[in-house]
C-alpha cells in the first residue's frame, strides 16, 4: 500500500493543520476500536470515503491504493470467517477499511514538511535526553517520502521486464530494486551532507 504523498488542495482538510488532523485520525481511530456496534463501523465507511474524496485525488489514486490493502482485508474477513463470525469480519474490515481511507487523506492533505514539524515540536521536550528533534523529523520526512518512491521503481523494474517477455521472478524483481534503492539513498546522503545538515 501506498499511503500518501500530498495532493495539492484548498480543501477545508488542506487547510487544517498537521496537529488537528493526526489528533483527530487518533481520536477516531480509538472510538472505533471501543464501539463494539457493527453499524457503527458500517457507518464510518462511507463518511471516511467522503473525507477522502473532499481532497481532491483521483478515484484511480484510490484505486491504487486500495489494492494491496484489498487483499489483506480479505485474509482478515476469512480469518474471522473460520474462527468467528460474518459479523466479527465484517466489523474488522470495516475498522481497517475506515483508517486506511482516513490515513489516506491525512497524508495526502498534508505536505510531509509540516508532519516532520509536528514530529520535531513533539519530541521537543526530550532534547535534553539526547534526542535531536530536527534528525527525528528528517527521518519520518524521508521515510515518508521513500516508500511510494519504491513502489514506483518497482513498478517501472515489472514493466521493463514484462516488456522483454520476462515471466514474473522475485529475485529478479528484488535484486535491481534493492541496488537502486540503495543509490538513491547514497544519493541523498551525500545531498544532506553537501548542505551541511549535520553541522
Amino acid at each position: 500500500m501506498t499511503i500518501g504523498l500530498y495532493h495539492p488542495g484548498q480543501s477545508a482538510l488542506h487547510r487544517a493543520s498537521a496537529g488537528a488532523k493526526l489528533s483527530a485520525l487518533v481520536v477516531v481511530s480509538l472510538a472505533l476500536f471501543v464501539a463494539p456496534s457493527i453499524w457503527v463501523a458500517l457507518a464510518s465507511v462511507p463518511i471516511a470515503f467522503a473525507v477522502y474524496l473532499a481532497t481532491g485525488a483521483p478515484f484511480r489514486r484510490l484505486m491504487a491504493q486500495l489494492r494491496g490493502p484489498a487483499i489483506l482485508l480479505g485474509l482478515v474477513f476469512v480469518f474471522h470467517l473460520a474462527f468467528g463470525s460474518v459479523a466479527e469480519g465484517v466489523l474488522a474490515v470495516t475498522r481497517f477499511a475506515t483508517l486506511i481511507l482516513l490515513a489516506s487523506a491525512v497524508t495526502l492533505s498534508t505536505p510531509v514538511s509540516e508532519m516532520a514539524e509536528l514530529v520535531e515540536w513533539g519530541l521537543g521536550p526530550l532534547r535534553p535526553l539526547g534526542v535531536n528533534p530536527e534528525k527525528v523529523g528528517l527521518a519520518i520526512a524521508l521515510a515518508i517520502r521513500f516508500v511510494p518512491l519504491i513502489a514506483e521503481e518497482f513498478r517501472h523494474i515489472r514493466e521493463a521486464q514484462a516488456a522483454r517477455g520476462l515471466a514474473a521472478n522475485p529475485l529478479a524483481l528484488i535484486v535491481p530494486l534493492v541496488i537502486r534503492t540503495l543509490k538513491s539513498a547514497d544519493e541523498l546522503a551525500d545531498a544532506i551532507e553537501a548542505r551541511g545538515y549535520e553541522r
